[in-house]
């Protein structure tokens, strides 16, 4: 239906109603603290993601690292192996050559010394490793004393020990005593000690006495 104003007078506008002066300044601190939380956020964010690819960065660092240790790791556990093999075959040498000139060694310095000793020579000499086996027979047990003296002092023998020592018949005229001893060769022989003098009015080491005589 329409309706036709004949009055001719304006229709009065409605009026506006006034918003709250304390419900926009509640909407201004709304606004305010969302964008300081988006603020906040953002902050933490782009802080939370340089952290990240510092760690990022370090873990490729360290893979890198660790990559480049293990191939050290390796080659040194083949220098090792290398090392191994040659101390070997070095070894091997060295045996081979001190078994070629170490004999003849130990046999001129065994005759130096049995010649020092009185009334005393030598039955077998034997090698067993680094020990050498020694029997013989001797006019007194004062002669086998003497000849681990002059062995000790001789620089190639450690340890001498007297495995047997009894008397034997072997000069049915004369009183003589057989015995068994072990030296222990040294590895580097030792510098030759020198000799004690006899004091004077010392008695000389005895002789091979005649069996039956007091």
């Amino acid at each position: 239906m329409i309706r036709i104003n004949l009055l001719g007078q304006a229709r009065p506008k409605a009026a506006k109603t006034a918003v709250p002066l304390e419900a926009t300044v509640q909407l201004l601190f709304l606004a305010a603290a969302i964008g300081l939380a988006v603020v906040v956020l953002a902050i933490v964010y782009v802080s939370q993601k340089k952290q990240l690819d510092t760690t990022n960065s370090r873990i490729s660092a360290l893979n890198a690292e660790k990559a480049s240790l293990q191939q050290v790791k390796r080659d040194v556990d083949q220098y090792e192996s290398q090392k191994a093999v040659l101390q070997q075959r070095i070894n091997v040498i060295e045996t081979l050559q001190k078994n070629r000139t170490g004999g003849q060694e130990l046999l001129e310095m065994v005759a130096n010394t049995v010649v020092r000793v009185d009334a005393l020579w030598l039955t077998s000499l034997e090698r067993k490793g680094e020990s050498l086996e020694i029997s013989g027979q001797a006019g007194s047990i004062n002669a086998v004393a003497n000849l681990i003296t002059q062995l000790k002092r001789s620089g190639y023998f450690g340890k001498v020990e007297i495995k047997e020592a009894k008397e034997s018949d072997i000069v049915p005229t004369a009183q003589t005593f057989g015995f068994t001893m072990t030296a222990a060769i040294n590895a580097t022989p030792l510098p030759e000690a020198a000799p004690q003098t006899q004091p004077a009015g010392a008695k000389p080491s005895p002789q091979p006495a005649t069996k039956g005589r007091s």
